[in-house]
């Protein structure tokens, strides 16, 4: 008895998966090699800023245990956080960073100095 719906089509459907997949992470590194050459050539930028607001964002990932695709045997959770910091700079223009944790737990709101900055990428930050 035939489906209409053989081996065949499977296979199709699945190369059409995993060329879109396989395109959108070489869109992905494209874009972030071409963000860092532009850091690179960008002006490292000292101006006078204020520390307006921080935020987090928490990404959580589940993995199955043992390498079990089913998740039969339990997941593995892990999470990771990303943190940002947005500064306001003369004129009202305000500018957000990643930072590491490290730096985000030393600033505080309302923190006022110098800021570093190399495109998007944040250098430094110096209270006065």
């Amino acid at each position: 008895m035939a489906f209409g719906f053989g081996f065949g089509g499977f296979e199709v459907l699945f190369t059409i998966a995993f060329l879109l997949i396989f395109g959108m992470i070489v869109v992905t590194v494209i874009r972030g090699i071409s963000q860092w050459n532009k850091n690179n050539n960008s002006p490292r930028l000292v101006v006078d800023a204020e520390v307006v607001t921080k935020r987090e964002d928490v990404s959580h990932h589940n993995t199955p245990v043992a390498g079990d695709v089913t998740g039969a045997h339990g997941f593995h959770h892990t999470s990771s956080t990303t943190y940002y910091v947005t500064f306001e700079v003369k004129g009202g223009d305000r500018l957000e960073f990643a930072v590491d944790g490290r730096e985000y737990g030393q600033l505080a709101e309302g923190d006022r100095g110098e800021l570093t900055f190399q495109g998007t990428r944040y250098v430094a930050f110096a209270r006065a």
